[in-house]
């Protein structure tokens, strides 16, 4: 495999990965709290922040509610780690590996944008994996959370429910 080859697929995953869908991360729990307080008339991040009248002040430090995805990513690093004593931890932690990397792996069939021309390479392509096979690559990748499920019950020792998602999996698989 050529280097420069290898160098590009590898800008291309890192840039698609922290410049387009992680910062997308922060912006739609914004929203989608938002829109949740207001549909429910509570209060939400249009009216939570930083209580300075606590200290003195006269008023809040509200800032539209953009210091509550802040708080959430410290009270995750922050957070006990708690894994059940009867589970079996390998099963218990590839469950939610398993259900996040094909919604990934997905993406890496999409292109995000025309192909660009850099001084002495040819064209590169702005997509991840350029297969022939795009729609029926993801439709297959995204039969996978049916595999979390196994290896969820597995990890608890569901040995019907492990059989029943196998049996499901299959099915799904073969349609």
């Amino acid at each position: 495999m050529d280097i420069a080859l290898l160098i590009t697929i590898i800008v291309k995953i890192i840039t698609l990965t922290f410049v387009v869908v992680l910062p997308l991360v922060p912006v739609s729990v914004y929203f989608e709290r938002r829109f949740s307080a207001i549909i429910q008339d509570r209060v939400g991040p249009n009216r939570v922040g930083i209580p300075l009248t606590l200290f003195g002040a006269k008023k809040d430090f509200s800032f539209f509610g953009l210091i509550q995805p802040v708080a959430d990513g410290v009270k995750l690093f922050l957070k006990e780690d708690f894994t059940p004593a009867h589970v079996r931890k390998a099963f218990y932690w590839m469950a939610p590996a398993l259900t996040v990397a094909p919604a990934l792996i997905t993406l890496c069939v999409i292109p995000f944008g025309s192909d660009i021309q850099l001084p002495g390479m040819d064209p590169v392509k702005l997509v991840i994996a350029d297969i022939n096979v795009g729609p029926l690559f993801m439709v297959v990748e995204l039969e996978v959370p049916l595999h979390r499920r196994c290896a969820l019950d597995r990890s608890n020792d569901f040995l019907r429910d492990c059989a029943g998602a196998l049996d499901h999996s299959c099915v799904a698989l073969l349609r």
